[in-house]
């Protein structure tokens, strides 16, 4: 059982430079990528989804690949002149606007980034294909160990909600068989109460109270729920993507539930309702989460 929060990292190291990656991933219905890579890159987007496709099946993914040179060519560093001549000019106009006595000229080399261009000198394809892939599967084996380790947080917690329901089904089987009985208790006293002693149609009353028992006969939905949890038990110990069935087998649990409900019509038994659809409500919160 695999959670679909995470995230890890992997980097790889040539002579000529460092790729690194980064791979997070969040709750989301279907799998969705966002890859940021460098210009250079983008000829390896497909290759990339690919391989986080056959990692993960479920959740957002977000990708980033930054690349670190280590050597620059002294003879490739340039100065773009006619934008330091134009900054200089703007800023001594700046400077005598604000009436200010003096601008440093240089000051444009503190902006690197636009006045000098450094050209890089990338390894060919395949070997930035190599470097990327490497670390990528790094990230990826990073990014399953912590799936895995919240996964089976989740799957403590999913498993003591089920021991919780599984302990409100239980009271819930001992007060069925009363209810009928409860119900002929209440329908004699109220015959009592406007009939006179021994009028009452025995027959009639006995045939009432059995179309109220099967009515209100509970005992395929406790079956039925009892077996859901025992299916949900073995579901969260599988080590594959479960987080589909697991919403399915939450909307079984709250059919049951609410079926109990609405035919035993009884305060105790659906007060354990409530408590079981509480705990349904949790473990739904909490499929959310599951790969």
């Amino acid at each position: 059982m695999y959670s679909m929060t995470g995230y890890g990292k992997g980097v790889s190291v040539t002579d000529g430079g460092t790729v690194t990656v980064e791979i997070k991933t969040v709750n989301h219905r279907y799998l969705d990528y966002g890859i940021k890579l460098p210009k250079n890159f983008l000829f390896l987007e497909d290759g990339i989804k690919k391989l986080i496709g056959a990692s993960i099946s479920r959740g957002h993914v977000d990708m980033y690949l930054t690349y670190e040179q280590k050597t620059v060519d002294k003879n490739e560093i340039s100065i773009d002149r006619e934008f330091a001549n134009a900054y200089v000019k703007e800023a001594k106009a700046l400077a005598k606007e604000l009436g200010c006595k003096q601008v440093a000229d240089a000051m444009i080399l503190k902006l690197p980034e636009f006045a000098v261009s450094r050209k890089q000198v990338l390894p060919d394809d395949d070997v930035l294909r190599t470097m990327t892939m490497e670390a990528l599967r790094e990230a990826l084996d990073g990014l399953k160990t912590m799936r895995q380790n919240e996964g089976r947080a989740l799957m403590t917690d999913i498993g003591a909600k089920l021991d919780n329901i599984a302990a409100s089904l239980e009271e819930i089987k001992k007060l069925a068989p009363t209810v009928s009985q409860n119900y002929r208790k209440a329908l004699n006293a109220r015959i009592a109460e406007v009939l006179e002693p021994g009028k009452a149609d025995e027959q009639r009353l006995a045939t009432e109270v059995a179309l109220y028992a099967d009515h209100c006969c509970i005992d395929e939905e406790i079956t039925r729920l009892s077996t859901h949890i025992e299916t949900m038990r073995k579901l969260i110990e599988q080590d594959e993507p479960i987080g589909r069935k697991t919403e399915f087998l939450v909307q079984e649990f709250n059919r049951e539930a609410n079926t109990i409900g609405s035919k035993a019509n009884d305060l105790d038994i659906t007060n354990h309702v409530l408590a079981i659809k509480n705990e349904i409500e949790k473990i739904r919160e909490q499929a959310a989460n599951v790969e």
